[in-house]
């Protein structure tokens, strides 16, 4: 293994929800030249790139996932404000970004107080909540991989619900927001009443990796069709269906990647049957994880 590259660190603890085998090599990159070089020895061994931000949006196999996984520490999770812009590595977390833009009187990402993952995450899902998401923000990305470094707008990101154009391999670097002038105390009241909303309607104390399913098109949302299909409180192995909200899969203790993905496949399948809805996962399946 090269320097600065780990062998078989467990998943398990780089996931939100607590599961998941090693992973066969880990980065740890605190600079755009450690990813650059992480990046060169994953295309020399062919490794598969996966990166893994605050792991609040992953499933990883028990098995493990034979790739590298990149962790962004240092001046790549950096936050700074200049005028309205906002710049943050790509393994910045929301509430540093979020905190930052308060202190600089920067309104924009208050929705952001309910995403607890990173601002390359974001970018990668296009993550959104209470009415925004990232592509009303951002300003445009920085993205490495193995053939190169170079800036990406919006429009070239490719940015739609909860997707974006990027491809495996390709790592956000570093993101630039542009906000928008707003009294700090307004900011501050916002997310308050943001948060409040949140801690009253999901499993905000319980080890989750945040939403299960996108959701489909139509009125009813994917919380809402799993509850109708009866699956709140289902229970597989260690892990549950939530019983506060039914787009979230609680680890109640000792639960397995299969234990999430037979709820998963369970929902997915009354949902069909039940409602005629194919649901689609937004949770990232690491592993050779399928739900088919």
């Amino acid at each position: 293994m090269s320097q600065g590259i780990e062998e078989g660190v467990a998943l398990s603890r780089l996931t939100t929800i607590g599961v998941g085998g090693p992973a066969r090599a880990l980065a740890r990159a605190s600079s755009l030249a450690g990813l650059d070089e992480a990046l060169r020895w994953a295309g020399e061994h062919e490794r598969e790139v996966v990166p893994v931000g605050l792991g609040s949006n992953v499933l990883a196999a028990d098995d493990g996932v034979d790739a590298l996984v990149v962790r962004l520490e240092g001046e790549l999770a950096a936050v700074e404000t200049e005028g309205e812009l906002l710049r943050a590595g790509g393994g910045a977390a929301n509430a540093v970004c979020l905190h930052r833009a308060r202190a600089a009187g920067l309104g924009g990402l208050e929705f952001a107080c309910a995403i607890p993952g990173t601002a390359g995450g974001g970018v990668r899902m296009n993550a959104g909540a209470y009415g925004s998401d990232w592509a009303a923000i951002l300003e445009r990305a920085l993205i490495a991989s193995a053939e190169g470094t170079g800036w990406l707008t919006t429009a070239e990101l490719g940015l739609e619900y909860r997707r974006s154009a990027l491809l495996a391999g390709q790592v956000v670097a570093q993101v630039e927001y542009r906000l928008r002038p707003r009294p700090p105390e307004e900011i501050k009241a916002e997310v308050a009443e943001l948060v409040a909303r949140r801690k009253a309607t999901q499993p905000t104390n319980k080890r989750t990796f945040g939403s299960v399913f996108k959701n489909p098109p139509g009125e009813l949302g994917a919380g809402r069709l799993v509850e109708l299909c009866g699956l709140k409180g289902h229970r597989i192995g260690g892990a549950v269906i939530s019983p506060r909200h039914a787009n979230f899969i609680e680890n109640a203790g000792g639960a397995s990647s299969d234990d999430c993905v037979g709820l998963m496949r369970e929902a997915r399948r009354r949902a069909r049957e039940q409602h005629g809805v194919e649901l689609e996962h937004e949770v990232v399946l690491l592993g050779g994880l399928t739900l088919v």
